[in-house]
């Protein structure tokens, strides 16, 4: 169940980040490189094939492309999905540059018919807002325009992408319609202050990075490099599992420390970290990113095999506890989108 909004989801969704292909702040690229939307087209058929329904977007991504790509896949199955997208930064279509930032009621207003019409379809099953790190003040100020968009019909529920416990508490505890928090969470990154603050409020835990961002597939080694028009490439301040365009080497010895402790009956190491992140908790729903048709059977297998049994979770936990002490410092949490140039907040 999706938190407290009676909408009921599969225990895996997909995040559509990837599939929006290219775009960019300046020269700092934001997306995963070149796309095949056709191929895109096919992976989210065949996640609903496999029992995926939660399909997780923003109109961001891609300038606004990612969301049209969805729809045109969705397009005559849309009643068998729950769509997740979300909005709070600005961009240009035309040249695929994300331009700042606006939190405004009014933007708002125009954000959510601009992405349902990107959609193509008439609701958003849950809309979420995008900057992790607005003032709460100036978050509490949307909740009246979030209501409204549920009265009419427009969004079915809404929640907030943070990783920022008292961000989360203070939609769980003002907004009626709230009914999600979106959060990193993976064995690498546990949450477990925004794992209470879901608990507390019934808010769904829709996890992001569930896999570190490709680290947790097992295809990247020390000597790995990114392309450079690939997000992890040419590496931003705010993501952490990636650094000059190399899986980040403490990340990687994390990885290793759990691998054979998430693989020990039979699982690939993805599916592994994907039975972790649901015997963690009851209200987690891991969004993989995915932009192939394979990705995504070997992501949905994972839901037949289910939670991790409680002695692997456990061997897990001793292998990363020293390790995870130092993972958690505030200041080394990642609040992803952080704008790359400098903003001056009022």
């Amino acid at each position: 169940m999706l938190g407290r909004s009676g909408i009921e989801v599969s225990a895996l969704g997909m995040g559509c980040w990837a599939i929006g292909g290219p775009w960019a702040e300046g020269t700092q690229p934001l997306g995963w490189g070149a796309v095949d939307d056709d191929e895109s087209v096919r992976a989210v058929r065949r996640a609903l094939d496999l029992g995926v329904t939660l399909f997780d977007t923003a109109d961001t991504y891609g300038a606004g492309h990612g969301e049209r790509v969805l729809g045109r896949a969705l397009a005559g199955r849309r009643d068998e999905a729950v769509i997740a997208t979300k909005w709070g930064y600005t961009f240009d279509e035309a040249s695929r540059q994300a331009t700042g930032e606006d939190a405004s009621p009014a933007y708002l207003r125009r954000a959510v018919v601009d992405s349902l019409r990107r959609l193509g379809t008439d609701r958003i099953d849950l809309y979420q807002l995008h900057l992790a790190d607005l003032p709460v003040p100036r978050a509490e100020a949307l909740i009246g325009t979030c209501e409204d968009l549920v009265t009419e019909g427009l969004i079915r529920a809404y929640g907030w992408s943070t990783d920022r416990p008292d961000r989360a508490t203070a939609f769980g505890h003002a907004a009626a319609g709230a009914t999600a928090v979106q959060h990193t969470l993976s064995v690498l990154r546990d949450a477990p202050e925004l794992l209470a603050v879901c608990d507390k409020y019934d808010l769904a835990s829709v996890n992001r990075g569930p896999l570190g961002m490709g680290l947790l597939t097992g295809k990247y080694s020390a000597a790995s490099t990114l392309p450079r028009d690939d997000v992890r490439g040419l590496t931003p301040g705010w993501l952490e599992w990636f650094r000059g365009g190399r899986p980040a080497p403490e990340w990687l010895r994390r990885v290793g420390a759990v691998r054979a402790a998430l693989t020990a009956d039979g699982r690939t190491l993805a599916q592994g970290a994907l039975g972790w992140i649901w015997a963690r908790s009851g209200r987690t729903i891991p969004i993989p990113g995915c932009r192939t048709v394979e990705q995504v059977e070997e992501n949905a297998a994972a839901l037949h095999r289910g939670p991790l049994p409680p002695d692997q979770f456990a061997e897990v936990e001793r292998q990363l506890a020293a390790l995870r002490t130092a993972a958690l410092r505030d200041a080394d949490r990642p609040h992803w989108p952080r704008p790359t140039h400098p903003v001056t907040h009022p």
